[in-house]
């Protein structure tokens, strides 16, 4: 049975992590946010027949309430003919942006069969992302001016009106800087790289490519959706303690340094990518109807058939 045909059933935990998430909006208070979407989300996963784990999230094992790395997910673990999937996990993205009621907090993940996703500890990754016609165009290996005069060229417009999204961190300080004196102009954002990167992806959004370093968990989420928009992707692990580092020797080897191209950070088009929203943004947040039940909106990502549907759940 393929990974999608599981789509239902993952909805459903994206959508409950929504829901639970949603009842912090605004509270000033996103570790509570964080941990209901987690225990939200666990519990749905504890129902669905799948043999699961987590490749790559939130947290180590000794991080509650996160959704550790190497985690058992589903009710079928180690049953004969089992469904094996690994799944790349962010139970809320956008943990501050819940609490101060902002853009773009979702509850994400990218599901596949098992070793597909990069399994790698929950550090950073130095990404770029456009749309699908700057394909071999752009490339973590080229400058920033490498990368803006190569998007300038594809998208047959001066550099002055290309619009680059940077999430607005010191980190990027030197980044920011040599974007605005090429011309370019910069949108920063203060969290969300996966809905800012899926928004570069869209050749009728505002936006034309996302540079700079996000979470490496995000990072592989998004290359499987991209993957499903036929749209360039690019990361590479940052690690910034010794831990990450001594756990990503551990679990990649001698490929700490590679750049990781979109399709090796998700190795199969058996893939699904689901984003439900809890505050609006790249899709509505979580609301109530007229009887009071809440309404999800989830925007889903078919790798394999390279379709993307938005869907409403009500719970």
């Amino acid at each position: 049975m393929p990974v999608r045909d599981l789509t239902e059933d993952f909805l459903r935990a994206t959508s409950s992590a929504a829901v639970a998430a949603s009842s912090w909006i605004g509270k000033r208070d996103g570790k509570a946010a964080d941990g209901a979407a987690v225990e939200a989300m666990r519990s749905v996963f504890d129902t669905i027949p799948f043999d699961g784990r987590v490749a790559i999230g939130e947290g180590e094992r000794d991080d509650a309430p996160m959704l550790w790395i190497g985690e058992p997910l589903g009710s079928s673990q180690g049953l004969e003919n089992a469904q094996i999937i690994d799944i790349a996990v962010d139970p809320l993205e956008c943990t501050n942006h819940v609490a101060y009621d902002l853009p773009n907090a979702m509850a994400v993940l990218a599901a596949a069969p098992r070793g597909a996703l990069l399994h790698a500890p929950d550090c950073y990754m130095d990404k770029i992302a456009g749309p699908s016609i700057l394909k071999g165009e752009i490339s973590l290996e080229g400058s920033t001016q490498y990368n803006l005069e190569a998007t300038s060229h594809v998208l047959d417009c001066p550099i002055t009106e290309l619009t680059v999204v940077v999430m607005d961190r010191p980190r990027h300080s030197e980044l920011i800087s040599s974007i605005k004196e090429i011309g370019a102009d910069v949108k920063l954002i203060g969290d969300g790289d996966i809905a800012a990167a899926l928004d570069a992806a869209d050749p009728n959004s505002d936006t034309d490519l996302l540079m700079g370093v996000g979470a490496a968990p995000e990072g592989v989420i998004t290359a499987t959706a991209l993957r499903g928009l036929d749209a360039p992707f690019e990361g590479r692990l940052v690690t910034t303690t010794e831990n990450h580092q001594e756990r990503a020797v551990e679990m990649v080897g001698d490929r700490i340094a590679d750049i990781w191209d979109r399709d090796e950070l998700c190795r199969s088009s058996d893939a699904v990518y689901i984003g439900s929203g809890v505050c609006d943004g790249r899709v509505p947040g979580v609301r109530k109807n007229s009887e009071g039940n809440r309404i999800v909106t989830s925007e889903i990502i078919d790798v394999k058939s390279s379709t993307r549907s938005v869907v409403e759940s009500i719970l």
